[in-house]
């Protein structure tokens, strides 16, 4: 069975934070990288190295322009054959200013891998989609 989720759902289920994956068009080719997140202000949050090859690809080189990006999350239990899934789509925005860094800094976020990790990047949602699926016959 598959439910749609609607956006407030959504955003209860990320709200925690913890492990999502960032997907992108890479100096490489197609990327999905897994990050520690947090939600922040309405906005996801997350870290890099600042000469990352993530850190990089997510540079557009123009003033003022923003990455397109996809954000995933999921929890998924096997032995209930069920979960969910949510979809954030916006820009990626890079946190130069030292005010905003500030305020990024308080939400907590740590690093998924080790090591220096100082450059915060938040994206901005355009779109929030989610949906759940369980058995048919798991709520009887």
């Amino acid at each position: 069975m598959l439910e749609q989720l609607d956006e407030s759902e959504c955003l209860r289920l990320i709200s925690p934070g913890g492990i999502g994956r960032v997907g992108y068009a890479g100096t490489f080719g197609p990327t999905v990288l897994p990050v520690n997140y947090v939600l922040h202000d309405g906005t996801i949050v997350f870290r890099t190295g600042q000469d990352s090859l993530m850190g990089e690809d997510l540079r557009t080189g123009i003033a003022g322009a923003e990455y397109k990006i996809a954000f995933e999350i999921d929890e998924v239990d096997k032995s209930a054959q069920e979960g969910w899934s949510v979809l954030v789509r916006g820009s990626a925005h890079h946190v130069d200013s030292e005010t905003e860094r500030a305020a990024v800094l308080e939400a907590g976020v740590e690093p998924w891998a080790g090591g220096k990790r100082e450059h915060f990047i938040r994206i901005t949602p355009v779109s929030i989609t989610g949906r759940r699926a369980r058995r048919e016959d798991a709520h009887r």
